[in-house]
């Protein structure tokens, strides 16, 4: 992805009219950044509320961002500390395991806009909330957000062939769950 037009037009006018220029960020971050976490803390409060603490601390460190990398890479990576932050939070404070939230998500209403697809997309679903915490992270940022490993090593502070690995290690945990019909 990394930096587009709206990147620099958003950049521009957050150096021009900081308030204008953050609404038309959040505007334009909101859904990706949301659907982002989501897929790491799987449960809807949690997400939004990681998403408000998202934007709460781009506006406050808005003047520290100095365009070294995209607002995309800037953005993703508070969203990604965000969503680990209230994952650790949701372990802390719960007993519930994934595959609990898993089971409830395919039962409830919340599941439906969770698993929105046909059984093959329910399939996955469930199969990637199995993986380890970073394996599922580089997948979702790989696999949905598209996101080159040059980018998610600056986002997650790993190295390029780390990610690949955790990628490559992903990917086959996926399929065997796949082929073993879990």
């Amino acid at each position: 992805m990394g930096v587009t037009g709206k990147d620099n037009e958003i950049a521009a006018l957050l150096k021009e009219d900081s308030g204008r220029g953050f609404r038309m960020l959040v505007e334009h971050y909101s859904r990706r950044l949301y659907w982002h976490i989501r897929r790491l803390v799987i449960l809807h409060e949690d997400a939004d509320d990681a998403l408000q603490n998202t934007f709460m601390n781009a506006w406050k460190n808005i003047g520290a961002f100095r365009n070294e990398s995209s607002l995309y890479t800037w953005l993703y990576t508070i969203a990604t500390n965000e969503a680990l932050a209230a994952m650790n939070k949701r372990k802390r404070n719960s007993a519930v395991s994934l595959d609990e939230i898993s089971n409830y998500l395919e039962s409830s209403e919340e599941g439906a806009s969770w698993f929105d697809g046909d059984e093959a997309q329910k399939k996955l679903q469930n199969a990637i909330l199995r993986l380890p915490e970073k394996q599922r992270i580089v997948f979702n940022l790989r696999y949905y957000e598209e996101m080159p490993y040059e980018e998610m090593s600056k986002v997650l502070g790993t190295s390029g062939g780390a990610l690949k690995a955790s990628y490559h290690h992903a990917v086959k945990k996926i399929e065997q769950s796949l082929l073993n019909n879990d």
